[in-house]
């Protein structure tokens, strides 16, 4: 059942964003747009209750609750930057906003783009394992099967690290400074 109700929020989630920009952009209904959008995180709620409740019923703890858990801290730490960047790409695309802004390679801004992305990398590591870890205690049965998938994660927070702060490293002074003269 806990997998039906991951898999409808994960559905539920892109449905609400792409009607939320429809409605905004293709309708020009930008309140009942902006309304649509506002629902977007409420499905994590929905996700993170379904959990609980599975727990609190006896489900065992496993993988399914795991899942939910990653969805939950992926949607925390990259959910705005998502629903911002699907948001900048309708205005681009139907109602004539400028074009996204997307660093250029070898800029210091692309460094720090790099870096805050692995911040949110980690806030969503950090808000799974927080709810894995809840959950296992809610269940009294432990956590230890719920954070199996953590350990993965934990390989590829540390490849995504070193892989983000090496932009640092070889910065380009004079794309850096073009970029400077382009946006002044």
């Amino acid at each position: 059942m806990l997998l039906a109700v991951i898999a409808a929020c994960e559905i539920g989630f892109w449905v609400l964003l792409a009607a939320g920009l429809t409605t905004r952009y293709l309708f020009r209904l930008p309140k009942l747009g902006m309304a649509l959008l506002v629902m977007v995180p409420l499905v994590d709620v929905v996700m993170l209750v379904a959990s609980v409740i599975d727990i609190r019923t006896g489900g065992e703890p496993s993988f399914k609750h795991s899942l939910a858990a990653i969805f939950i801290g992926v949607s925390v730490g990259f959910g705005h930057r998502t629903l911002q960047w699907a948001d900048g790409w309708a205005a681009h695309k139907f109602a004539g906003g400028p074009r996204p802004y997307k660093p250029r390679k070898g800029t210091r801004e692309k460094a720090r783009w790099e870096r805050q992305g692995w911040y949110r990398h980690l806030t969503s590591y950090a808000v799974a394992c927080a709810i894995m870890i809840g959950l296992g205690l809610l269940s009294g049965e432990g956590y230890d099967a719920l954070l199996g998938p953590a350990w993965t994660w934990t390989i590829v927070l540390v490849i995504d690290g070193f892989i983000s702060f090496s932009y640092g490293d070889d910065v380009d002074e004079d794309a850096d400074s073009k970029q400077d003269r382009v946006e002044a």
